[in-house]
């Protein structure tokens, strides 16, 4: 029995169901149920919420979901291997655990079931298999329409990842992932974590980052702020008048009122969207 419901350790039911993680799926299991309790506790009140979580595997995090009285946890496993350890959590508690068994990359997000009931905020809380992270990201922030159809979201990501993801200007890290993530959401890192923690460890830190995402966005449209910074960061030891010179360049950052000779982690996010928007 664990600490936190009346459930076998995780360590017996890998053992058990005789799981492996798989490299090529960016697997890595968390198994310290304390530590999957933090993380769903970085995701706020989850009283009736329906969670979304990408990646259950043995059902660590899905556990610790549940236990934090979600009402409702959809999740999406790929890896038919797991079947047998997440059925066990679903029987344990009845009419809570919804299982998918598909490619989280295939899925549309706001035609699942479960969504649109009232009063039942959604939110997103995974450790993200490593080799699709930022994909699923950033296919969350480019949904329509804006506010989404998610409350947040609470994603474990590599550290450099989270990094990228709330750099701020100026830094070596902060790049297209920032402008996008805090063009859309509030952004936070919440915890590290060390290697250590799965099984088997990675060679890297991996953190846990909180979107929320905003009420209100500056005016823009997502395909042209995506223009902008991918020839912007494309060459980013260029300066801007050499790097935009296909949108525009020198006249295109006189209208914006921006210094030419600038490189692209000088300016801002205000800046950004002024660019797209005159393109």
């Amino acid at each position: 029995m664990s600490g936190i419901d009346n459930l076998p350790p995780l360590r017996d039911v890998i053992s058990r169901h005789d799981l492996t993680t798989k490299k090529s799926l960016g697997q890595n299991f968390l198994l310290d149920l304390n530590l999957t309790m933090k993380v769903a506790r970085a995701a706020g009140d989850l009283t009736n919420s329906t969670i979304v979580e990408i990646g259950p595997g043995p059902g660590g995090l899905t556990r610790a979901l549940l236990a934090s009285n979600a009402s409702k946890v959809i999740a999406i496993e790929r890896d038919h291997r797991f079947a047998g350890a997440l059925a066990e959590i679903s029987d344990a508690y009845p009419g809570r655990l919804e299982i998918i068994q598909a490619d989280a990359l295939d899925i549309d997000y706001t035609s699942l079931s479960s969504f649109g009931r009232s009063n039942a905020p959604t939110k997103i809380v995974a450790n993200l298999p490593y080799n699709i992270a930022t994909p699923l990201l950033i296919n969350w922030l480019s949904s329509e329409p804006w506010p989404p159809w998610y409350q947040s979201m609470t994603l474990m990501f590599q550290k450099e990842v989270a990094q990228r993801i709330c750099a701020n200007q100026a830094s070596k890290a902060y790049g297209r992932l920032a402008i996008i993530a805090g063009w859309r959401c509030h952004l936070d890192i919440a915890f590290d974590v060390a290697p250590a923690a799965f099984v088997p460890p990675p060679k890297v830190m991996s953190s846990v980052v909180s979107l929320v995402p905003k009420s209100a966005i500056l005016p823009c449209e997502l395909k042209k702020l995506e223009m902008i910074t991918k020839a912007a960061f494309g060459q980013r030891r260029k300066m801007l008048r050499a790097s935009l010179r296909n949108l525009g360049g020198e006249t295109l950052l006189k209208n914006a009122n921006i210094d030419g000779r600038l490189r692209a982690e000088a300016i801002g996010l205000e800046d950004f969207v002024n660019l797209a928007n005159l393109i």
